[in-house]
Formats: C-alpha cells, structure tokens, sequence
C-alpha cells in the first residue's frame, strides 16, 4: 500500500483507520441521526460512487470520514468548527497541507445550506462526498433521520397550517423550525435532481420513489384513511 508522502510510516489503511478510531472517539453520544453509523454510511456510499469516478480516493475517504466532525447545527452555527477540528486531526497524522486544505474546502461547501448562498470552491471529490451524504438523507435512512431529528428539536410532526416555505435563503434555511413533514419539500426531494455523480444519480432515483409513496400513505392516515 503506498505510503502518505509526508509521514512514510503511515500507509493508506493506517491513516483510515486512525481517522475512523478519531471519529468514533470524537461523535460518541451525538445525535442519532449524525452519529457514526451516518459517517459509516456515507464512507461506504463515497466507496461505491468512486468506483466509477476519476478522483484522489484519499481525499474522498477523509473528507467522508470527517464531514460532520463537527456539524455546526450542534454547535451554534459556527461552520468553521469542523473545518478546524478536522483539519487539526490531519496535521495531527503528519500530512501534506494540500490534502488537509482539499479536505477541509469539502467539508465547508458540501452542506445543501451551503447551494443556497455562493458556492466558491468545486472538485470531483467534492461531488463524490456530496452525492454520498446527500444519499444518507433520502429514501428509508433518510426519513428516518428526518424524524429522528425533529424529534431532537421537539418538531411537530406535521401542521397542515404551516406550509413548506420554498426558495429559502441561507439563513432563513438554518433557522427554520417547521414541522418536519416540511423538510420532505424544502430539502429531501429537491436532492434527486442536485446529484453530481451518474452513480449517485441512479440510487437517488430509487430513494426518491420510496419517499413519494412514503408521503402518499402518511397523508392518508393523516386523514383517517
């Protein structure tokens, strides 16, 4: 296994390995719905995306692994928290600033607030580790953390008197506190068609089916039917 040019005694295997021990170490106890086993799946969604894909696999991996090291929602907004923490972990392992910098840019620019406003930096690996999160947040994991999160922040299920409020800023996106039924049209089936990769593509398709029909039968118990 080739070595990591800045610390020859660490290989490839080593430095995922280290970084998945960080990263367990560091998320135990978060929110279900971005805890280890949300990085766990992610990682492997990058894995399957990148076999088709021409991108540094080093970067994919990392920036997967460390994404949510630090989610800013759980820490005030500060959407430089992540970045930094990340980004002291890879200095930590002795390697080349262009990976670290690479890894952190990913991190700061693949949230979907992030499409909302301007988004500056684009690579492949960006697209890779994008579409994977992004497959973590549709389809049956992706209901599913939906409701895990809105029952976190004591979020109706479902208000027919609060409708879903489209074309959102930034902002007005962080600080939302809709019902979480909501979230189903003011992010979750927008991201089909914000996919970057042919492979991420062809899963979201499948992912978004299952939550339209997901929708269709929550409405009709909704409604007593």
């Amino acid at each position: 296994m080739k070595a990591v040019k800045e610390n020859p005694n660490l290989n490839h295997d080593q430095l995922i390995a280290e970084t998945v021990k960080f990263v367990k170490h560091t998320l135990e106890g978060a929110e279900s719905g971005h805890d280890w086993w949300h990085i766990q799946r992610v990682w492997n969604n990058a894995l399957q995306i990148i076999k088709t894909e021409t991108a540094e696999q080093l970067i994919v991996e990392l920036a997967a692994l460390l994404h949510d090291i630090a989610d800013s929602k759980f820490h005030n907004g500060d959407e430089e928290i992540g970045p930094k923490i990340a980004g002291d972990f890879l200095y930590s392992q002795q390697l080349p600033q262009d990976l670290i910098l690479n890894v952190q840019q990913i991190i700061r620019n693949m949230s979907f607030k992030v499409s909302l406003g301007n988004k500056e930096f684009h690579s492949r690996e960006l697209d890779i580790v994008q579409d994977a999160d992004r497959l973590d947040a549709i389809g049956a994991i992706g209901i599913a953390r939906a409701f895990t999160y809105g029952g976190f922040k004591n979020r109706e299920l479902y208000n027919p008197g609060i409708l879903p409020s489209l074309n959102m800023s930034k902002e007005e996106y962080k600080n939302s506190t809709a019902p979480t039924i909501n979230h189903f049209y003011e992010k979750l089936l927008l991201l089909k068609d914000k996919m970057n990769t042919e492979t991420g593509k062809r899963i979201a398709a499948e992912r978004h089916v299952f939550m339209e029909q997901y929708l269709t039968q929550f409405y009709k118990e909704w409604n007593g039917k």
